[in-house]
């Protein structure tokens, strides 16, 4: 997958730096395989307020069909394509769309023949 700005990037809350992007390492999601997840930030750093990672999925993986109990997620897709089931309906994942998937709804992400990267926004946040 080509290299994103975000790499490049620097993360602000409050108008106070947190943290270079490039210095937070890919973790492997403890549960579905070829799926990394990098937290730009978590509740505990902006007054339990949010939470945001980059969640790359490799090609032809996916994240299964799950829920995030009483947290509302924010997808945007930064670069790759894939699919997406949110409540059993179908979107075709794509650089510039955004979904939202509210609280308690079961949705997965596959990605395509060349990965997907996604911005997750969560709030209330996760951990």
């Amino acid at each position: 997958m080509k290299d994103l700005a975000f790499e490049h990037g620097v993360i602000f809350i409050n108008g106070v730096e947190l943290e270079r992007v490039s210095n937070i390492q890919w973790q492997k999601h403890p549960k579905f395989e070829g799926v990394f997840t990098k937290n730009l930030f978590l509740g505990k750093d902006c007054g339990n307020n949010l939470s945001a990672m980059l969640v790359k999925i490799e090609p032809n993986c996916e994240i299964g069909n799950h829920i995030h109990e009483g947290k509302a997620e924010l997808h945007e897709v930064i670069c790759g394509e894939g699919n997406t089931l949110v409540n059993q309906k179908g979107i075709v994942y794509k650089p510039g769309v955004i979904s939202f998937i509210p609280g308690d709804v079961p949705h997965s992400v596959k990605a395509g023949d060349t990965g997907m990267v996604l911005l997750a926004k969560f709030t209330p946040p996760l951990g």
